[in-house]
């Protein structure tokens, strides 16, 4: 059991110091706004916070004092969710309101830390078993001094919960929004850790064992941490993350359309604008063509389409759970191979589609244009492995 919280102590330390390290490497643009000082400082904080953790499971004492290292690492988790707080409050805003809340968050965190440290040598903390500081062990003024730590953990959650919500509404910034969702998901996870904190705390002092379930607390604290280090970096590196995913799905797009502009564009080469090539290298230009160039493909085989073909129906299970759209995306992947090999061949149906154009379908919004005909030609592809 030991092993687990130490291993959740180290994991949250470790998410604490890539969030710091990230974040430094930005001090030479940044330093300057006060936010990003906050910021660094809470980061530094947080680091304290699990380092003094993965140092009090080692036992021992510090400057020959015992538990001190579960002293400093509760108080550095106070002035952390203090930190964290004002962090929030200025990327809200940055007036006198925010100014003076801050201060009074400050004032706050100062005082529950002087009334932690006072029960601290009351309770006699230093000569205390380290367990003690786990459950309370029935030790009124040890448990009054957790409990007081615990509340000192979960009002900040709650209120930070509370906040995100209406700041991330209120910004047209979408990395700071996604941070802020973030960080109120990071709330969440660390007042659960709270709860079972607490659980844990109470159970003991009533004489019951809960067993296994004592490490529910560690593993809340460590996955709301790493979730909460992710908030705290995501305004830098989330821009480039989603651009890397629009790659990654704009390229599956591009891989995904080719059987069917391929077998389009041998039907009528006329609709490159360009040789064909590997290269991405210009992957939206070159998705923007494939597009073009398959809807210029079907539109050349229209005089091919015979109207009067019946549909092609999807096997067993698949027909059960398609929707409407993939009936129609196999209906006119059918139609598209049966034009093709109808051109090949010279034959012209009577009821053709020589007119018109694709009026079911928006053209003008062009995700959506590439998601229909990614179901087109996924359905092409399946027609063509089944003949």
């Amino acid at each position: 059991m030991n092993t687990t919280r130490t291993l959740c102590f180290v994991i949250a330390a470790l998410a604490s110091y890539a969030a710091l390290v990230y974040r430094l490497c930005q001090a030479r643009r940044s330093w300057k706004d006060s936010a990003y000082r906050t910021l660094i400082t809470t980061l530094v904080l947080q680091c304290l916070t699990f380092t003094m953790g993965a140092v009090a499971m080692g036992g021992g004492s510090i400057l020959g004092v015992g538990n001190l290292a579960i002293l400093l690492m509760h108080l550095s988790a106070v002035a952390f969710c203090v930190s964290a707080q004002i962090i929030l409050l200025r990327w809200a805003a940055s007036d006198e309101t925010t100014a003076r809340r801050a201060r009074r968050w400050i004032v706050t965190g100062f005082a529950l830390n002087t009334l932690l440290v006072a029960l601290f040598l009351l309770a006699d903390g230093p000569d205390r078993p380290q367990t003690d500081f786990d459950t309370g062990s029935g030790r009124p003024l040890v448990l009054v001094y957790l409990l007081a730590f615990i509340v000192s953990q979960a009002v900040p959650c709650v209120t930070i919960f509370r906040q995100c919500g209406p700041y991330a509404r209120m910004t047209d910034n979408a990395p700071l929004r996604q941070a802020l969702r973030t960080l109120s998901a990071a709330a969440v996870i660390l007042f659960l850790y709270c709860t079972a904190r607490t659980v844990n705390i109470l159970t003991a002092a009533a004489g019951v064992d809960i067993g296994p379930w004592k490490l529910a607390s560690n593993v809340f604290s460590a996955l709301g941490i790493v979730v909460l280090s992710l908030g705290l970096t995501n305004s830098s590196w989330g821009p480039a993350v989603t651009r890397l995913l629009d790659w990654a799905r704009a390229y599956r797009s591009y891989r995904a359309l080719y059987p069917l502009w391929r077998d389009l564009y041998e039907s009528s080469p006329d609709i490159a604008l360009e040789p064909p090539g590997a290269s991405v290298s210009d992957l939206d230009y070159r998705l923007h063509r494939r597009v073009v160039e398959i809807r210029d493909g079907w539109r050349d085989l229209r005089p091919y389409i015979d109207r009067a073909a019946p549909g092609t129906d999807l096997p067993g299970a698949a027909a059960e759970g398609a929707g409407t759209e993939q009936r129609q995306a196999v209906t006119e992947a059918a139609q598209i191979k049966r034009a093709l090999s109808a051109k090949r061949a010279g034959t012209v149906p009577r009821d053709n589609k020589d007119a018109g154009d694709f009026d079911d379908r928006n053209t003008d919004n062009f995700r959506a244009e590439v998601a229909w005909l990614t179901r087109v030609a996924a359905a092409y592809s399946k027609l063509g492995e089944a003949s």
